[in-house]
């Protein structure tokens, strides 16, 4: 490892102590946590499976680093909190997150990092999604009875001349559409696409690979396609009908829904008039678009409060109270904000390769570090105080840790900071992780 010799830093003193410091203190690590991530990744066999499925085609007998290993360096990177490539110039020789990464000599470079970006292509995005499937299947130790499937879309956007880049008039920016399948906090696909299209483009067919995929482990499971209204199209409608498969979607307001609300309307907007608070007013219709095959049972909530109207449509094939099927099942579908938030915390917006399939598996990078970190809260945190902790708050307070790192050729020893106040539960959670 280089050796730098730098100047001392300057800060305020206290009392008559001088305050300095330098980076001269050796191996000394913020990362002492990662090996959670490592730990992770070993109790769900994670990225092993994916580096046999990435395309090797470099000669063997001159290589240094494994695919695998580039793997976990880029993945536990990310989980970490490092986004970029240029971070690894340095980190590559960092004791601690060679150790992490299982490897007692240098990383690889930037360089080697950014080939392996660059080769992906469309069958190993396949596999790879194919994995991330598997892995949500054997999470449940007994068939579920209920699966609830959240499809949604969010923009990407780029700052350069990436291939496939588009101008989204809605999100008013150059960007990308990927869409997201999660399952309540597991994710499922994070599928790369271009802005210009159709928000529902392709989900159709994922509905039926995963809903194939679903049944052939778990026939007697209901399956349950949650969505906004970028995704109601009649013919994925007619398809889950035929398939046995319910939904809960929401349809885009027009006048001929709001004239068939109306007399919900009125009571909402004659009783917010009586008691100056916000109404809400539930029932259903049923609705054909010119364009559908069939009428389909609406749920409608009509709302009325000091700013006006608001009346919200959903179209399910689901029985129960409207109000009920609105609260307690539709408007769940807002808990995926949250997880697609936690992607931008583990960067999956960092799409800044040329190249379509590099950036593709970029967004597989950030994907597969919250699996780990996901694995992390649901195997080990279930009754503490992370429980439900977003992916950046876990790094925080369980990854980023102070440490000194002592080898030797008997062991490696991390000696973590004696002033972290969360001891009792890392040990905890190490415990819970511990491979059997």
């Amino acid at each position: 490892m280089t050796k730098c010799t730098t100047k001392k830093i300057g800060f305020p003193g206290i009392n008559s102590q001088r305050v300095e410091a330098d980076f001269s203190g050796g191996e000394v690590t913020s990362d002492g946590g990662g090996l959670l991530l490592r730990q992770a990744d070993k109790k769900i066999n994670l990225l092993g499976r994916v580096a046999k499925v990435i395309p090797e085609t470099r000669q063997l007998w001159k290589v240094d680093h494994s695919l695998l290993g580039m793997l976990r360096q880029r993945v536990y990177g990310i989980g970490l909190g490092y986004e970029d490539l240029n971070d690894h110039i340095t980190l590559r020789n960092d004791l601690a997150f060679q150790t992490t990464v299982s490897r007692d000599e240098s990383l690889a470079s930037m360089s080697t990092l950014s080939r392996l970006e660059n080769r992906m292509e469309r069958t190993a995005a396949v596999e790879v999604h194919r994995i991330m499937l598997d892995t949500f299947l054997e999470s449940f130790k007994k068939a579920p009875r209920e699966l609830v499937l959240d499809f949604d879309a969010t923009d990407d956007p780029v700052h350069g001349k990436q291939e496939g880049r588009f101008f989204h008039g809605f999100y008013n920016e150059y960007c990308f559409l990927p869409l997201y399948v999660f399952c309540g906090e597991k994710l499922l696909v994070s599928y790369l696409r271009p802005s210009n299209i159709d928000p529902a483009k392709h989900a159709w067919a994922i509905a039926a690979l995963l809903v194939k995929a679903i049944r052939a482990k778990f026939p007697n499971v209901k399956i349950i396609l949650r969505a906004d209204s970028g995704f109601c199209r009649w013919k994925m409608l007619r398809w889950c009908e035929r398939k046995n498969v319910h939904y809960c979607i929401g349809i885009a307001r027009n006048s001929r829904l709001e004239n068939l609300a109306r007399p919900a309307m009125k009571v909402a907007a004659k009783n917010f008039k009586k008691t100056g608070e916000k109404q809400r007013v539930f029932s259903e219709i049923r609705y054909a678009a010119q364009t559908w095959d069939k009428e389909r049972r609406i749920v409608i909530r009509a709302e009325h409060s000091a700013l006006g109207k608001n009346p919200r449509f959903v179209v399910t094939n689901l029985e129960g109270v409207p109000q009920k099927l609105y609260d307690d099942l539709y408007c769940l579908r807002g808990e995926m904000e949250n997880r697609i938030k936690e992607q931008l915390h583990l960067f999956s917006d960092r799409t800044s390769c040329h190249d379509w399939w590099a950036n593709q598996f970029r967004l597989l990078l950030s994907s597969l570090a919250y699996i780990l970190i996901e694995s992390i809260r649901r195997l080990a945190l279930q009754g503490t105080e992370l429980a439900r902790a977003q992916a950046g708050t876990i790094r925080l307070k369980l990854l980023k840790i102070g440490a000194v790192i002592v080898k030797n050729t008997r062991r490696i020893r991390f000696m973590l900071s004696s002033a972290y106040p969360y001891q009792d539960l890392f040990r905890r959670v190490a415990h819970r992780l511990a491979v059997t």
